[in-house]
């Protein structure tokens, strides 16, 4: 099959979605299909170059929307790189995106992998709404992660109730053995041990942006009695976060690790007790951060937001959940945990074992491979 994956960034830009898109389209790939990726630049200059046998093209980048960058040439790129696709593979919300698909005719068949509603950008929303749903309505196939995000989506809900068949729950993967210990990795987290000092050690990961819920956990960790808090990643709200922590007097015991290597990542996750996402908006779909917290043995505190968080992280099996923007409920369940070693391995194993039954790239995979061959059948 030709895939045509298309969205703003790619790797080496690193996200939730990117990082999706990657193992999606590297694991097409190996598995024999002709892959590309068509996305924006992160500058004024087109580019085009193959990456672990996945074309990327990169049209330049003119100017920002609401957080969507615009590539003038992206229309056209996608009307000649679609020619030939069988599929071309959506990742949404891209607004520039769904309306060049719109535009162009492009591949056999079209899919949706639904990433998010859009949350924060509501001027944006009331002009694009129509599009976005005249994309949809086009689509052969819409993607979801999780079961819950598909009743509590206002765009999704309206789908599933007059075509159930267009929409599939694919969960989304990643490369378990990347957590699987070893000794180089054990070598890693006991200097990332050492460096952060004695635990429970609570693990963020993940952007600085403003549905995170960082100020909500740094809140939270002023009520914490015997616990230190990591926190991985950078963002846009770096210097209001540090600001919080020093201010509430709180620098020997919330710890900014930067922009950590990806390949560096899993030490961190295994150096940890507990991870927390603390997360207080819709636009956290499903946390691909969870996962990986899961994968590598942790139990898991979230927030309740009617999305997939709570569908991973299952209450009082693999952690705990909690409503958002509430640091005292945030605080009593990193108390329990910090103080619980035995539930802490309770609901790691658990954990561990949900991750290998239901988010294993191979499984993800597998799933979508035969949903491009079903469509492609009508």
């Amino acid at each position: 099959m030709r895939i045509l994956h298309l969205y703003k960034d790619y790797f080496p830009v690193l996200g939730g979605i990117e990082n999706h898109i990657k193992w999606l389209a590297e694991g097409m790939a190996a598995r024999g299909h002709d892959v590309s990726v068509l996305v924006t630049n992160t500058d004024r200059r087109d580019l085009s170059e193959t990456v672990s046998g996945v074309g990327v093209v990169k049209v330049s980048r003119h100017f920002n929307i609401s957080s969507a960058p615009i590539g003038l040439g992206m229309a056209g790129q996608l009307r000649r790189m679609g020619r030939d696709a069988d599929v071309v593979h959506l990742h949404a919300p891209y607004p520039p995106g769904e309306l060049a698909r719109l535009l162009v005719a492009a591949g056999r068949r079209t899919v949706i992998t639904w990433h998010s509603d859009i949350v924060k950008q509501a001027g944006l929303l009331r002009f694009y709404a129509p599009f976005l749903r005249a994309a949809l309505h086009r689509a052969d196939k819409i993607l979801v992660a999780s079961p819950p995000y598909v009743q509590s989506s206002a765009f999704l809900r309206p789908v599933s109730e007059r075509s159930p068949e267009k929409i599939a729950v694919v969960p989304f993967g990643i490369d378990l053995s990347r957590y699987v210990e070893n000794a180089e990795l054990l070598a890693k987290v006991k200097t990332i041990r050492a460096r952060y000092g004695p635990g429970p050690l609570v693990l963020f990961v993940g952007r600085m942006r403003y549905y995170k819920g960082l100020h909500v956990l740094v809140q939270a960790m002023a009520q914490v009695e015997n616990a230190r808090c990591l926190i991985v990643g950078v963002g846009p709200l770096e210097a209001e976060i540090r600001a919080q922590v020093t201010g509430l007097g709180l620098t020997e015991r919330v710890l900014f690790a930067g922009e950590v290597d990806d390949a560096d990542l899993p030490a961190y996750y295994q150096a940890a007790d507990i991870f927390c996402l603390p997360s207080v908006h819709r636009s956290e779909a499903l946390g691909i951060v969870l996962l990986e917290a899961m994968a590598s043995g942790l139990p898991l505190i979230s927030t309740e937001l009617g999305t997939g968080t709570s569908w991973v992280n299952q209450h009082e099996v693999t952690g705990l959940v909690v409503s958002p923007e509430d640091p005292d409920a945030l605080a009593g369940a990193i108390n329990r945990l910090a103080r619980n070693e035995d539930e802490r391995r309770s609901f790691a194993q658990a954990a561990h074992a949900r991750a290998a039954d239901e988010f294993d790239v191979a499984q993800m995979l597998t799933r979508i491979e035969a949903i491009y061959r079903e469509i492609l059948k009508t």
